[in-house]
């Protein structure tokens, strides 16, 4: 893979403090799109990540806490079973949706 092309990751955490809950909750929500209460979708270069998680290693408690990035294929396929797959206010239709624009970027520069 090229260093300087983007991917994208899924990005998981569980954090035991509230107080830092909240802190990478809102730095993730700023950087990536949220699937679950604790799971993003980021599009990232490998050192675009690499800032991301230095940034969030500030965040946190490294004995306590847990945050990991899983790179996901080019051709991402999604299934899902019960609830709406994506949390309230999130949309995947339309050309300006935030899902839309990390899983199909070159719609999004249309």
């Amino acid at each position: 893979m090229a260093h300087g092309r983007t991917r994208l990751y899924l990005v998981c955490y569980d954090i035991a403090d509230p107080k830092r809950l909240a802190r990478v909750h809102r730095y993730l929500r700023d950087v990536a799109v949220p699937i679950q209460y604790s799971i993003f979708v980021l599009r990232a270069t490998p050192a675009m990540l690499a800032g991301y998680f230095r940034d969030i290693d500030g965040l946190i408690d490294a004995r306590a806490d847990d945050v990991r990035a899983y790179p996901l294929p080019d051709r991402l396929q999604v299934f899902n079973l019960g609830r709406q797959l994506f949390p309230e206010g999130v949309e995947t239709h339309g050309p300006s949706a935030a899902l839309e624009s990390l899983l199909h970027p070159k719609m999004a520069e249309q």
